[in-house]
């Protein structure tokens, strides 16, 4: 009998121990399901301001692009044209040459080609850059291609003569003006 005894007092323990154990396990549950409704709430606000501020970036990165897809854009219609232009400079440079050769008058055929020509190209947004007899070197717009002694000091490092002309295609040069320069020495 006492063994009975003893397993019966075996028995209510282990309920009595499961149930304190369920009671704790309950308990912790709803204090754990309170903390997770209290980190819900500021993870929702958090999120929020996340996904605002995720939004405001993208909205910002798209543009940015947009800009710069524009600016692209734009150059490239500026400068598409660059290709053919480089091909017509030397042919403009012969028709120059032929008309000075052969001392055409304004109304013979060629002068009248070639400043048809140069006026479509001017459409274009070719132009020359400006005759540089005179001024100092610029190496954003000339290529010094010889020196020569200087014969009056005042020519000194100044360009004295222009062997091929410089083009501008917009505000880009297309060629540099090749010129010859007055020694300093």
């Amino acid at each position: 009998m006492s063994k009975k005894k003893n397993q019966k007092k075996e028995v209510t323990e282990k309920k009595v121990n499961s149930k304190s154990k369920k009671k704790q396990e309950k308990a912790s549950n709803q204090s754990d399901n309170n903390q997770e409704k209290a980190k819900e709430k500021v993870t929702t606000q958090e999120l929020l301001i996340l996904e605002k501020d995720k939004n405001l970036r993208l909205f910002a990165e798209f543009e940015n692009f947009r800009k710069r897809t524009a600016k692209e854009r734009i150059e490239l219609f500026n400068t598409a044209n660059k290709d053919i232009m480089t091909i017509l400079l030397p042919i403009l440079d012969n028709f120059e040459r032929s008309i000075e050769a052969n001392n055409y008058s304004e109304e013979d055929g060629p002068v009248l080609i070639y400043k048809q020509l140069k006026s479509e190209l001017n459409k274009k947004g070719l132009s020359e850059i400006e005759d540089p007899i005179g001024k100092e070197l610029d190496t954003d717009f000339h290529e010094a291609i010889t020196n020569i002694p200087a014969s009056k000091d005042a020519d000194k490092g100044k360009i004295v003569d222009v062997i091929e002309k410089g083009y501008l295609l917009g505000e880009k040069v297309l060629r540099y003006a090749k010129v010859v320069v007055a020694n300093k020495d």
